[in-house]
Formats: structure tokens, sequence, C-alpha cells
């Protein structure tokens, strides 16, 4: 990377986002030292402005930022960089520090697809998602088929929280199938966003 520090005065900013949902978490500004003990460490550190010295996020908390990837903009003077938190990043003790709640919400859905094509990679033994791929295209079909019927049912003759439940089975097999066929839940939503009409 070859980052600009001159426009804030040997500093640049840090855009600090969730890797798995994706939500903006902090903002902290750095200098060339700070980077390098982040790359080196894999804890996110920062310039403290107010104490004027490095400061790696959780040195007193425990609640650290392990980076998963650091990245810079087109202009090379701003960084996002890519966290797995541990706890709350804010120091008032909530989640972000705008005082969001950091979840999931549909994000996990590419989250669970991640997690089911590394499954798809690995093979891992005792692992259900391995023993439908192991099983063939032909079974995970069958299955997507009947956690359909099950949510039929339960829509129209169960309980609510019957039907979520068997929705969310419907989805994690419909992923598993796709996954096996070379697909990502993601393209299902290119394909409805293509039919979206306001």
């Amino acid at each position: 990377m070859t980052l600009d520090y001159e426009k804030l005065g040997g500093l640049v900013p840090a855009i600090i986002q969730d890797a798995r949902t994706k939500n903006v978490l902090m903002l902290g500004f750095m200098n060339q030292e700070a980077l390098d003990v982040t790359e080196r460490t894999g804890n996110v550190t920062f310039y403290s402005r107010t104490k004027q010295r490095l400061w790696t996020k959780g040195e007193t908390s425990g609640n650290f930022l392990r980076v998963v990837s650091i990245q810079e903009d087109c202009d090379h003077d701003t960084l996002l960089i890519k966290v797995n938190p541990v706890g709350p990043v804010c120091h008032t003790g909530t989640d972000t520090c705008f005082s969001e709640e950091n979840t999931y919400g549909i994000q996990f859905l590419s989250y669970l697809q991640d997690f089911i094509n590394r499954r798809h990679q690995e093979m891992p033994e005792k692992s259900y998602t391995t023993s439908l791929f192991k099983a063939g295209v032909n079974r995970m079909a069958q299955k997507v088929g009947e956690e359909a019927v099950e949510t039929v049912i339960e829509a129209t003759n169960g309980t609510d929280e019957r039907l979520i439940y068997e929705a969310s089975d419907l989805i994690y097999h419909l992923i598993v199938l796709l996954t096996s066929k070379g697909h990502r839940i993601e393209e299902l939503a290119v394909e409805l966003q293509k039919r979206h009409k306001e």
C-alpha cells in the first residue's frame, strides 16, 4: 500500500467493518507505525489523537478487533479494515460506536453460504453438510422438495414457530443444492433484483 498520510498531518482514517455482518463498527486514525503494528499482530492498532500514542483496541478491555483484511481506497488516503470483533466495540459498551446493534440480519445468508462453501471444499467427516454433498444432487434436490412440502404444511396448518423452523431448513438445503451446482445464494438476489419493478 502507498498511503497518503500528508492530507491529515501524518494520519489516515481507518473505517472498521465487521467482516461477517458487514456493519460499520467505528472510525479511527492510523499513522504508518499503527498500520505496521496492526499488520504484524493481527489486532487493530490506532494512533490516539487524545493520548498522542499508539493504542491497540482492546488493550485494557480485552475487546480486540481481529483483522481479516485491510484495503485502501482509490485516493490512497483511507483504509477499510474488516475485522472479527471480540466483544463490544465502543467504550460505552455498545456493539458499535454509532449505538447500533451489530447483528447479521440478511447478511447471515452470505456468511452461511461461505460456511457451506468451506464444507464443500474440505468435506470434514461427521458433518451433515458433507453427507449431503456425498449423497449427490438427487438427494440434495429431494431434501429441498421435502423441506418445501413441510414449509407449506406449517404455513397452512401449523404454527408460526414451526413455519419459521421449516422455512429455515428449506433455505439451508437450497444453499447446499446451489453450492453443489456451482452457484451462490446471492445469485438469487441478483435475479430477483432484475425482476423487481418499483
